[in-house]
């Protein structure tokens, strides 16, 4: 890793991956181990974590941009840009803004449209954290109580200081990135994407009802999936059928 890029290897056609708020490029780790089969792998850690700067603005644009910049720097494009959440999100602007690097997007389990919604919601729930985490058997059995997957996932998302363990972002660079979501919506992003977009939702998403099959309706050459039984992180918690979805929209875009 260097300068928050990982490079999972592989050869053809760069592939991009973008994570979601809270995670870093290393959540990404099995996901690539079969995507390398389908070209050269990358992960990208977002402005504010894993071992990317720290430098404001925080804008969807900026983060789009970054990865921009990335993509042209690795020689990765035209790359197949595939994000999680917030990473969807962040796909969506990469495409829209600069459409001559992306051959094609997936986002997973990410609305357009969540205007209303608050991060004073979500502190209640980080402050009962038992932060620091003594070790990582303690964050594997925290986040995954209910499903052993999450648990999995959140054990990338930490680093051990000299007190315990700790998310690798700041709690506070999250609630104003996350802030944005709620005041303005991002149609015009999924509009705008030219490429083939695979627009995947998780059947226990907690995202508006309704818009991630409308993302598939209103890109240009758009397609859904539901991946039944599935939480939000749905390459973790249903992982062979996000493979699926995925392997099967990878084939068509690369013509296998």
């Amino acid at each position: 890793m260097r300068d928050g890029v990982v490079d999972f290897g592989g050869e053809g056609p760069g592939i991009l991956l973008l994570h979601g708020l809270m995670g870093r490029a290393s959540t990404w780790w099995s996901t690539a181990q079969w995507l390398r089969r389908y070209g050269r792998v990358v992960g990208l850690d977002a402005r504010a974590h894993g071992r990317a700067t720290r430098d404001k603005p925080w804008r969807t644009e900026t983060f789009a941009d970054d990865a921009a910049a990335r993509i042209r720097e690795l020689e990765l494009g035209p790359a197949i840009v595939i994000g999680h959440s917030m990473g969807g999100l962040h796909a969506w602007a990469l495409a829209a803004r600069h459409p001559e690097l992306v051959r094609a997007v997936v986002s997973e389990d990410m609305a357009p449209d969540q205007r209303g919604k608050s991060v004073e919601d979500w502190r209640d729930w980080f402050a009962a954290w038992p932060v620091p985490f003594p070790s990582l058997a303690a964050v594997r059995a925290f986040f995954g109580a209910d499903r052993t997957e999450v648990g999995d996932y959140f054990i990338e998302c930490v680093e051990e200081t000299p007190d315990g363990y700790r998310l690798t972002a700041d709690l506070e660079d999250l609630y104003e990135i996350a802030a944005e979501w709620g005041e303005r919506e991002y149609w015009s992003f999924v509009e705008a994407v030219r490429c083939p977009l695979l627009a995947i939702e998780a059947g226990y998403s907690g995202m508006p009802p309704g818009q991630i099959v409308e993302v598939a309706r209103r890109a240009q050459d758009g397609r859904y999936f539901l991946a039944e039984g599935a939480g939000h992180v749905v390459h973790y918690e249903a992982p062979e059928l996000y493979r699926g979805a995925v392997e099967a929209f990878l084939s068509e875009v690369l013509g296998r």
